[in-house]
């Protein structure tokens, strides 16, 4: 008889995000959460575009860089335990395809906020902050188990 072998990683966490139809999902729920904004009636456009912007940069920020840990049991007996979701992916490898992505889209989101901001100064000095602080400088190869301040240190 015959028996299949299954593959078995030892933390979740580390290739979910590279699962099919991931990224579509990521893109459409920014797509539809700026809509969301957009339907505000006070809101102008490039308000919204702002605000899809920094929420976008916000929630991934909480999500990726801030929150430790898995949500559920995992065998790699707690050594994900104080790693964030960034530091998980790809089992801590640089530069893959996944960790790209989710690089890139932030600075996509940022050049397309720009375009629909008409470059006004006080919308980019905001998006760029946002860009700088919430999306890119937490994925710095450097920053890798760092804790600014000693927030998040446990």
């Amino acid at each position: 008889m015959k028996t299949e072998r299954g593959v078995s990683i030892d933390n979740p966490n580390e290739s979910w995000l590279e699962s099919k139809g991931t990224w579509f999902t990521y893109v459409l729920l920014i797509t539809l959460g700026h809509l969301v904004i957009l339907s505000v009636p006070f809101l102008k456009t490039s308000t919204a575009w702002t605000l899809t912007n920094m929420f976008h940069n916000m929630s991934m920020f909480i999500f990726l860089h801030y929150l430790k840990g898995t949500p559920f049991q995992t065998a790699d007996q707690g050594k994900s335990r104080r790693l964030t979701h960034w530091e998980q992916l790809n089992n801590g490898e640089q530069f893959t395809g996944t960790r790209k992505f989710f690089t890139l889209v932030p600075i996509f989101l940022f050049m397309l906020t720009s375009f629909y901001t008409n470059y006004d100064g006080i919308h980019f000095v905001f998006n760029a902050l946002s860009l700088l602080g919430l999306s890119l400088v937490p994925k710095f190869p450097q920053m890798y188990k760092v804790r600014l301040f000693g927030l998040n240190k446990y």
